[in-house]
Order: C-alpha cells, then structure tokens, then sequence
C-alpha cells in the first residue's frame, strides 16, 4: 500500500489538515493521535500611537476646488 501522509490537528471535533490531498477521488484514510500539541499563542504588538507623525504632508491647497471639476460646480 502506497500512501501519503498529510499532518494536521484535531480541535473542537474537528480534524484540520497542514495541506490538502493531491487527489479529489474518494480515499480510505487513517487517523492517529499523537501528543496533544501545545500550541503558542502569538501576542499581538501593541501599535505606537503617533509613528507616523511628520511623514505625510498636505499641500496648503488641498481643500481648494479642483480646476478639472469645474463644469460640475
């Protein structure tokens, strides 16, 4: 019997593969439980509040009509 063999985990009832199967043919599989997996739970980096200060400027006409616009006003 020639096999391939995909790794997953099984959470809430429900078994989640790393990858898919190459075939989309009905296949007999074989489940085995290892270890349960401690898994990290990656922490989210707080964002600095003002880091982009100073890096964007605004024309001092930006708020102006736009001269293409001008049949439309």
């Amino acid at each position: 019997m020639v096999g391939t063999m995909i790794s997953g985990f099984y959470e809430n009832g429900q078994i989640v593969l790393d990858d898919l199967p190459k075939t989309n043919k009905k296949v007999q599989v074989f489940v085995s439980f290892a270890e349960p997996l401690e898994i990290e739970k990656k922490t989210k980096k707080k964002r600095q509040f003002g880091i982009s200060k100073g890096s964007i400027k605004m024309s001092d006409d930006f708020n102006d009509p736009l001269d293409d616009l001008k049949d439309y006003v």
